[in-house]
């Protein structure tokens, strides 16, 4: 038998195996979610502050329609061969328990910061003098907020609760415009830079697909730097920086690639500014910016209110703000071309060009 008709056959297989593991992954994710709306109750304030919105919330029939077309479209990618399975299609219970319990554990105490609106405990001098007064903060009401080991260690539950087991599905969506930058191109002689890369969880599938690259990855947060050193360690050829993208370590011009991946939400107006220039900085003539990040308003019809309920039930300051920035005319003005735009449930996958 050929691998091209090996192939075909395993492919059944494999569908099914993708379609069990994805609706085990969200059954499991919104069994959580559900324990947490017991543990929190009704979403309130100690003002008692409505939601203050001008759309309708979609209903649940249209949010499971569009998590299904988003388990849809990240399938078609892999039938495609544009990306592999993803590589945690086996269960793993006793890891999966072990984080849903240190999650719930923690629950009690994020709403009790967001009842009281206490999102300034990470804030003190010392801090100010290695961080940036906007980044001190416990953005989504996290204990520890960027600056901790056990923020970083369950963080990657939080938004998988949040968003019932649909995020890595949507951040497998940047590796289209990835794998279109890549193409007919030898991996070894490709640089890229992954900025503000968390705990490195996306880099996971980058590296999955593309174990050749000459990758960098930078983040401003020591503890969630050294979650994603772990979270790569298989992967030697990963260089690891504790940066600023303000200030990114990377020399003019140097990068084929540059991925951004849910940074930009969380950056005040005068900084994405910064960033943008900073990202265009290192990129070489004709690289490739891929950016990803939350939906603003207007992208999908029914989703705005969506867009209203987060920075009211979590702490993001700039999240509204972000919701109507022109990222084109951003980006445009930094030097780089707009090459394509996609919004992927509560999400968007942009890319763009250096001139």
């Amino acid at each position: 038998m050929s691998d091209a008709s090996a192939a075909s056959g395993s492919r059944p297989a494999l569908r099914l195996a993708y379609g069990l593991s994805q609706g085990a992954r969200v059954a499991w994710y919104l069994g959580q979610y559900a324990a947490t709306r017991r543990i929190v109750g009704p979403l309130r304030d100690e003002t008692s502050k409505p939601l203050r919105t001008d759309g309708k919330a979609p209903d649940r029939r249209a949010l499971l329609k569009a998590v299904a077309d988003l388990f849809a479209r990240d399938w078609r990618n892999v039938e495609k061969g544009i990306y592999a399975a993803p590589h945690d299609m086996s269960p793993r219970p006793v890891s999966g328990l072990r984080k849903a319990r240190a999650y719930l554990k923690d629950v009690p105490r994020v709403d009790g910061r967001r009842r009281a609106r206490g999102h300034s405990e990470v804030l003190n001098e010392e801090r100010r003098q290695r961080f940036p007064r906007y980044y001190l903060q416990n953005f989504h009401y996290q204990t520890g907020g960027w600056l901790d080991d056990a923020s970083a260690e369950i963080y990657d539950t939080q938004v998988e609760v949040l968003f019932t087991g649909t995020a890595d599905a949507m951040r497998r969506q940047a590796l289209v415009p990835l794998a279109d930058a890549l193409r007919g191109r030898d991996q070894r002689d490709v640089a890229m830079l992954d900025v503000a890369c968390g705990t490195g969880r996306f880099l996971t599938f980058v590296c999955d697909n593309y174990p050749r690259l000459n990758l960098t990855a930078v983040d401003l947060s020591p503890n969630y730097l050294a979650k994603a050193r772990r979270t790569l360690k298989k992967w030697r050829q990963v260089r690891l920086a504790n940066a600023n993208a303000e200030r990114l370590p990377v020399a003019d011009n140097s990068q084929d690639v540059v991925t951004c991946i849910y940074l930009f939400h969380e950056l005040p107006p005068k900084i994405r500014r910064v960033v943008a220039a900073e990202l265009a900085r290192v990129l070489k003539p004709g690289g490739r910016l891929i950016f990803m990040d939350a939906l603003q308003k207007g992208d999908t019809e029914g989703m705005d209110a969506l867009l209203d309920f987060f920075p009211w039930a979590f702490h993001e300051p700039y999240f509204d703000s972000y919701t109507k920035e022109d990222l084109t005319t951003l980006f445009s003005k930094a030097g780089l071309t707009p090459l394509s735009e996609t919004p992927v449930f509560l999400s968007k996958v942009m890319s763009f060009e250096k001139s």
